[in-house]
């Protein structure tokens, strides 16, 4: 570990000139500036919420001198001086977050979507297309939880490692030169406390990636100070263990103060050269730094701080301290210093009004055509009165924001619900006009709207012939790994024992011997960074595939995919994709682990994610090949039980897909329709056999994937015929099944065809006990399917199906 001192420099030097060093001031007094307006902001009631970047001014700055074009950002809401020195950011857009305007060229990061200080590039054109991401500076979209800016920050970083060492990607120049690209990331100090941190600090170290980590060290987390959070109260000191040495590759670990403005230079000159050059990530410890506002505009930093601490924060404000720097080294005159900061403070007034004034006369524009609206309307209500008051109170709203237009409209078209249709007829048209624009401003996005989206992958059956033998279906899966990796230098796979063995159920057995380290490699006991690897590498062009052993384990990376990977889409309006892929396994086995079927889990916080869950390896290969054909994340949840039953070795291999939101009809019926998936579509057949028997001819679809859910109808149709559904899975009672259950009886308008009630048939909701006992006492049955359409034939025709 290393603490950098101020190393008096050469100011005619170009990394040290006097115009770059009033540059830098003029940045940080802008910076600052906005943050002083942006609270004032907050508690005039012009934006809902502030959190700012105050005090983090200069260490930002001297890493954006040592951040270069291609490079790639993950970091926190703290990071505006960055962004502005960057370019990557101006105020008026800094302002437009703020007001969440919702037009993307006035906020290009997320349309409105978060809270200001959240940062990003847009990677993809319009029409879905990669833009060239080694002629711009790059930042991930920013998402809230603490610490969860780091597993995708090692993902970054591994991408860089990747296309320096595969030679096979050398001919994607759009996203990489030789693997020169650094990954910057930056965390608040009392974040360090999360385990994500502490995950991808040991993955970086063992996987030596270009990455550098700035901690930003103000001593407190909110309200709580650095010795409740950290052993020692130094989170560098509790890393040395990490720190490399000259025989043991580690993280090189540096200590600088946050108001040292040549020794933070050099210490970002020095961080970026050793990760470019050599991928050594390193970890910066920026010290000493201040936070003059406190956390955010929800309370104020006097309850928490004693005059003493609050003193020592004025006295050695890193902008107060620039100041005497310049002033000390003869840079400048104090006259000079005064017209930037009031030149930045000009500015900054100017480009929050401009921002004030374009969010704030859309939606004025917007209100007055709806009081124009509601005045005409009343003059032809029996309701005249109502209305007008309507209009007089939505015109008097101070800083009207959508919602307050719209309500007025409903409340409204309520009240007129008793006149004519031609008395409403304008005012309805407005609604109906404003709810499609809302829809695409509020709404849209959440799964990708380019080309490449999974519902526009053409559906190949797949084929056999006389001479297709049986397999193990685990060696489908291997031949068609085998044979995307020959054709797919972006694809590769990553996971716990996936490497050397091949993974547990051998499904990429030799393959690392074949294709390399690189496409198929093991990694730690660590489920958040391996998802984190796959943000990263996706952010960058790449076709990961993150495997997760068991569905169980899934929780470990649960919080990255929902928070990050799911919404990333959604929360930039198309702005960024993250096309990984999660493979998995689960459902049927014995015992309280690795026999889960969590889908309503899945289902609640992974919308924005494709959910396959294929019945067998060979639908499984197919849904591989359709994914990474779209530019959409996905999960793919693999039948545990699966892999030594005997399938038919497809003969185009590679080539077929699975038509993704579509389910497939297994066994024609006029009984009763059942809907399922994954391993239960066995347990359900063979009781349609048991009960074909019985003279009840079942119809059984397998729905292929829960999202998208069968966009076709398809199971609408069949109750149609049937007139009775049973919907059955392995899930909890509640899960999967309602999701299924709701997605029907609503979305398809089923109800009016139903002569019986809707029924579902699920696991226990407790986990399976271990044996095979506790498996069949725990999860629906061949038994328990043949009792439950028995039942219901009985209910309807109790002579010939007597109760049992």
């Amino acid at each position: 570990m290393s603490e950098v001192q101020s190393v008096p420099k050469n100011l005619n030097s170009p990394n040290l000139s006097k115009e770059a060093i009033l540059e830098d001031f003029r940045i940080a007094m802008i910076s600052r500036h906005a943050s002083l307006v942006g609270r004032k902001e907050v508690f005039m009631g012009k934006a809902k919420f502030g959190i700012f970047g105050d005090g983090k001014e200069l260490a930002q700055i001297a890493m954006a001198r040592a951040f270069q074009i291609g490079d790639f950002r993950s970091g926190y809401y703290r990071d505006q001086t960055f962004m502005l020195a960057i370019g990557e950011l101006t105020v008026q857009q800094y302002f437009s977050q703020l007001y969440a305007h919702t037009n993307v060229e006035e906020e290009p990061a997320s349309a409105g979507r978060l809270m200001n200080g959240h940062f990003a590039t847009r990677s993809i054109n319009e029409d879905g297309t990669w833009k060239d991401l080694t002629k711009m500076y790059n930042s991930a979209a920013d998402i809230s939880p603490t610490a969860a800016q780091m597993p995708k920050l090692l993902g970054l970083a591994y991408a860089s490692k990747l296309y320096r060492e595969n030679k096979g990607l050398k001919d994607m120049t759009k996203f990489s030169v030789n693997g020169n690209e650094v990954a910057w990331g930056t965390i608040g100090n009392a974040s360090t406390s999360e385990g994500m941190f502490f995950e991808t600090i040991n993955a970086a170290g063992v996987m030596q990636v270009p990455m550098v980590i700035s901690i930003w060290d103000d001593g407190y987390g909110i309200s709580v100070p650095n010795e409740f959070h950290t052993t020692k109260g130094s989170i560098s000191e509790v890393l040395e263990g990490f720190g490399r040495t000259d025989s043991e590759k580690g993280i090189e670990i540096i200590r600088v103060n946050g108001w040292d403005y040549e020794a933070l230079l050099n210490a970002y000159v020095e961080a970026g050269e050793l990760a470019r050059t050599s991928h050594v990530p390193v970890l910066i410890h920026v010290l000493e730094m201040t936070q003059p506002q406190g956390h955010s505009t929800s309370g104020s930093h006097e309850r928490y701080k004693d005059k003493k601490r609050l003193q020592w924060e004025k006295d050695w404000d890193c902008i107060s301290k620039f100041r005497e720097y310049i002033l000390s080294n003869q840079i400048a005159n104090a006259d000079t210093l005064d017209k930037i900061e009031a030149g930045a403070k000009a500015q900054v007034k100017q480009e929050k009004e401009a921002a004030w004034s374009n969010f704030s006369s859309e939606i004025k524009k917007e209100l007055n055509e709806v009081v124009t609206l509601l005045r005409e309307a009343a003059q032809h209500s029996t309701r005249k009165v109502i209305i007008n008051q309507i209009a007089e109170e939505l015109s008097k709203t101070i800083n009207p924001i959508r919602k307050d237009v719209v309500m007025a409209v409903r409340k409204a078209l309520l009240t007129l619900r008793l006149d004519s249709p031609a008395v409403k007829a304008d005012l309805k048209n407005w609604f109906s006009k404003q709810a499609d624009l809302n829809f695409d401003r509020y709404n849209s996005h959440l799964y990708s709207q380019s080309k490449w989206s999974v519902l526009n992958v053409e559906e190949v059956p797949a084929q056999f012939n006389d001479t297709s033998s049986f397999v193990d279906g685990r060696e489908v899966l291997q031949s068609y790994f085998d044979l995307t990796l020959e054709k797919d230098p972006r694809f590769f796979t990553f996971g716990e024992d996936v490497g050397k063995i091949g993974d547990v159920n051998q499904a990429f057995a030799g393959l690392q011997a074949k294709h390399g380290e690189l496409r198929v490699a093991d990694t730690g006991i660590r489920e958040c960074t391996i998802i984190g690897q796959g943000i990263g590498t996706a952010l960058r062009g790449l076709r990961p595939l993150a495997e997760i052993q068991y569905l169980d384990y899934l929780l470990y990376g649960l919080q990255m995919l929902s928070d990050d990977v799911a919404c990333l889409n959604y929360r930039t309006k198309g702005g960024q994709k993250v096309p990984m892929i999660v493979r998995t396994r689960g459902h049927r086995l014995e015992g309280v682990w690795h026999s889960g079927s969590p889908m309503g889990m899945i289902l609640s916080s992974l919308r924005g994610m494709v959910v396959c869950v294929p019945r067998d390896m060979t639908q499984a290969a197919g849904m591989y090949n359709a994914l990474l054909k779209s530019d959409e994340p996905a999960i793919v949840i693999e039948c545990l039980n699966g892999y030594r039953l005997k399938e038919r070795m497809p003969v185009n291999l590679g080539e077929y897909t699975v038509a993704l939101g579509k389910p497939e009809v297994l066994r024609e019926g006029t009984e009763v329709t059942i809907v399922t998936y994954g391993s239960m579509c066995r347990i359900v057949m063979e009781a349609a056999n048991d009960l074909a028997e019985m003279g009840i001819e079942i119809e059984v679809l397998d729905v292929q994937t829960l999202l998208p859910f069968d966009v076709h109808g398809i199971i609408g149709e069949s109750i149609k015929k049937t007139n009775r559904v049973i919907f059955a899975d392995e899930d909890v009672p509640g899960g999967g099944s309602a999701f299924m259950l709701q997605q029907v009886i609503e979305g398809q308008e089923v109800f009016k065809f139903l002569d019986s009630e809707p029924q579902t048939l699920t696991a226990k909701a407790h986990r399976p006990a271990y044996s095979s006992d506790g498996d069949y006492f725990s999860k629906p049955s061949v038994e328990d399917v043949v009792e439950k359409v028995y039942a219901m034939m009985s209910e309807v025709n109790p002579k010939k199906y007597p109760a049992i």
